[in-house]
């Protein structure tokens, strides 16, 4: 990122609950409320939508840490709003302030820290490192 990033800079994501998002569509007997891995997802990409801007060519952001309270209960059919807003930076590395809430509570409140990645490099290390352990286990 050659453009400065300034604090305060935001980024929102919204979805409707639906079962797909829910307990319950991991396990029957689990009951049919918003999951925290989905809510948390919803924080990741209110994160990535604030930080996208400001990468040049070649640059996304990529989670690096979650550290995330999930407080209330949302059901199918409620719409769940996240907002990320920048919180501070040490060089590729940013720390968003993360809330998400459905529109009568907050449900879920922390900091989700993303980096910045070139991705043309960052796919090619993939592409080594698979090379590598396909090779260690031919060994």
């Amino acid at each position: 990122m050659t453009r400065p990033v300034p604090i305060g800079v935001c980024g929102d994501a919204e979805e409707v609950v639906d079962r797909q998002h829910t307990l319950a569509a991991h396990h029957p007997e689990l009951p049919p409320v918003y999951s925290t891995p989905d809510m948390i997802r919803l924080m990741e990409t209110a994160s990535f939508r604030a930080l996208q801007p400001f990468c040049d060519e070649g640059e996304i952001t990529v989670g690096i840490s979650i550290h995330v309270e999930h407080r209330a209960a949302t059901g199918i059919g409620m719409r769940v709003h996240a907002r990320a807003e920048l919180e501070s930076f040490d060089g590729r590395f940013y720390t968003m302030r993360v809330t998400a809430d459905d529109g009568s509570q907050e449900i879920g409140r922390g900091t989700v820290g993303r980096a910045v990645v070139h991705v043309p490099t960052f796919l090619a290390r993939m592409r080594a490192k698979a090379a590598d352990q396909e090779a260690s286990h031919k060994e």
